[in-house]
């Protein structure tokens, strides 16, 4: 996994490959590299973040009208600059970026050292490099597409060659690619649109299986299957710069949690119709009908979205009586699923570029369903290829650890619901109720983000552990994964979540005085049954933080810590709940002096197997 830009235009590209790398450092922060072209390439690369590739070369004066840029997450090879990116031949004279997995790179490996060819790295996209020397016949674009029907895998490509010094050649299967252009015929290359915004919004989005040559007359796009040059029609996307700064937070993820009260009524703005209770998901309108007659619905998904549709499993079955099962996406794909008529699949991705995910629809697809995506970015693979969706409007998400996207997920899961339910003579009271608390969440959510000062002060019990419990029940259930999650990806503490009522089948043997446990307890039905839960871990010392109800006195004497939420409907409770989790886990993380924006070893965007 990784980022990748690219630039050729009038300009010079190092400030903007630069910039651009460094707008992508979440998507893959190991190691970082760029290549200039005039006459001759100009490789550069370093170990370790972009700013050290700035330094490197901030004295040099580079200027070139043609570059790529990557940084990296290591799939194949350590992170070091060896295996940096960008990569070449032997004769330094053909190099490329990649974002992607050469599944057969081995045994092309092995073809190409017979040949002759010497590799310096240990990573599969040198092989690429390789074979595009070995099929060179005086046209770089032809021996692209020769390498590249050799190859199985996935790729998000950018190549240049001092063979043709005026040529950028990008090639996209299973990564995701995209090409902008300004007004003066500058052109911008990269997997993300975060990393182009500064210099334009006119997009085009590479589609499966296409290779785009840019070159003095232009840009062309063809299909590497049917070799049928496709019509350039730019798309404008609207995202902000300002969407995509820090905003004077010290990380992302703080400005991201933050921002929730907001991504909430985002995702809701002009979903109700509230003169005849109806939910307005317009993406929907022409397969009302296979919706409604749907006898089973099936939830793909990786990460927290899967905890997202957990969450939603227990609201939709509860709204529309309709069985829902959640997948891992990895292990669906693989599995030869069961799929009768009259199932319904949706694939949950924040990128809509998530590998997996993105596989598992496509199996799902094979089996003649129709499938729909619950997606943050707008023109995503998963987006294009779904046969309709549901957009979460959360906007770009930079921080690692998924925060405000989760939320926004779990609101689209509830409107989905009541979506269904309408359709299934759910009470129109219940609906008029529902919504009424819905458009109550972003002031309440602004009352927890206003009171993170208490949430701060629980950090001390997490000072000298190296292991944590997340418990819930019922709905919550999912909240408590969620929590352990983040409190493992950006503090490094083991943390694992379980059901309450599971905690005495195993969990209770971890229990002591040094064992923080942190515990979902707000109303709902299941609410007793906590309490005597909490009673079992006191009973063993263990350390109790506690998710609680506002106004819930009672709720001290049996805990070391209380963290209260205002009082919602128990469906629309994992919205409020998670958000102290998240502001724990940030708060216990930069206590422990880690980079919260970039957990070692993450990327925000899993585009590989």
């Amino acid at each position: 996994m990784c980022g990748i830009i690219a630039y050729y235009g009038n300009e010079n590209c190092v400030p903007v490959l630069l910039e651009g790398l460094k707008r992508l450092e979440y998507r893959g922060y190991d190691s970082a590299g760029i290549a200039l072209l005039n006459n001759n390439l100009i490789i550069e690369k370093v170990s370790g973040k972009v700013e050290l590739l700035k330094k490197k070369i901030q004295d040099k004066k580079y200027n070139a009208n043609i570059g790529i840029g990557h940084t990296r997450w290591a799939t194949h090879g350590e992170p070091n600059q060896i295996n940096a990116h960008p990569h070449f031949n032997t004769e330094k004279n053909i190099t490329l970026v990649h974002n992607g997995i050469i599944e057969n790179f081995s045994s092309l490996k092995t073809y190409l050292e017979k040949k002759g060819h010497k590799f310096i790295t240990d990573t599969d996209t040198e092989v690429l490099a390789h074979l595009i020397s070995d099929a060179y016949d005086n046209n770089l674009f032809d021996a692209v597409k020769k390498t590249l029907s050799k190859v199985y895998g996935t790729y998000g490509l950018a190549i240049i060659s001092s063979k043709d010094p005026g040529t950028l050649i990008v090639a996209k299967k299973g990564s995701p690619l995209l090409i902008g252009k300004d007004d003066n015929d500058n052109y911008y290359i990269a997997s993300d649109s975060s990393a182009i915004i500064k210099n334009t919004n006119k997009i085009i989005f590479l589609q499966e299986n296409e290779i785009a040559i840019i070159n003095k007359e232009g840009l062309k796009i063809s299909n590497l299957e049917t070799n049928n040059n496709r019509e350039i029609t730019y798309e404008n996307i609207n995202l902000e710069l300002a969407e995509i700064e820090k905003s004077g937070y010290e990380y992302f993820m703080l400005k991201e949690i933050n921002e929730q009260n907001k991504t909430i009524l985002d995702a809701i703005r002009g979903r109700f119709d509230y003169n005849k209770l109806n939910i307005i998901l317009s993406g929907f309108s022409e397969y009302k009908s296979i919706l409604k007659d749907a006898k089973r619905i099936i939830l793909i998904a990786c990460g927290t979205s899967w905890h997202s549709s957990l969450i939603g499993k227990y609201i939709i079955e509860k709204l529309t009586r309709i069985g829902v099962e959640v997948e891992y996406a990895s292990e669906f794909r693989y599995r030869n699923p069961i799929i009768e008529k009259g199932t319904v699949v949706f694939a949950v991705s924040q990128s809509g570029e998530t590998a997996d995910t993105l596989a598992a629809m496509r199996e799902a697809k094979r089996n003649n369903v129709k499938v729909f995506g619950i997606i943050n970015v707008v023109g995503s693979t998963i987006a294009r290829e779904s046969d309709a969706g549901v957009y979460i409007h959360a906007g770009p998400e930079i921080g690692v650890a998924s925060t405000k996207a989760f939320t926004s997920q779990v609101m689209s899961l509830i409107l989905i619901a009541l979506y269904l339910g309408k359709q299934r003579n759910l009470k129109e009271e219940e609906i008029k109720n529902i919504i009424d608390e819905i458009n109550k969440l972003p002031e309440k959510i602004k009352t927890i983000l206003s009171s993170t000062d208490k949430i701060k002060k629980a950090t001390k019990y997490f000072s000298n552990t190296g292991n944590a419990l997340f418990l819930g029940r019922g709905i919550n259930f999912p909240v408590a994964l969620e929590g352990a999650l983040k409190l493992k990806e950006i503090s490094y503490i083991h943390a694992e979540g379980y059901p309450a009522a599971e905690m005495k089948h195993g969990p209770i043997a971890l229990i002591d005085e040094n064992m923080p446990c942190v515990i979902l307890a707000t109303d709902n039905q299941l609410y007793s049954k906590v309490i005597s839960n909490i009673q079992e871990i006191k009973a063993r010392k263990g350390k109790i933080i506690t998710i609680a109800t506002e106004g819930n006195e009672e709720i001290k004497k049996i805990s070391d810590y209380v963290i209260y939420v205002p009082k919602t409907l128990a469906i629309l409770s994992p919205i409020l709940n998670v958000i102290p989790l998240q502001l724990l886990a940030y708060y216990v993380a930069v206590e422990r002096g880690l980079n919260v924006d970039k957990p070692r070893n993450l990327a925000k965007s899993v585009t590989v197997e």
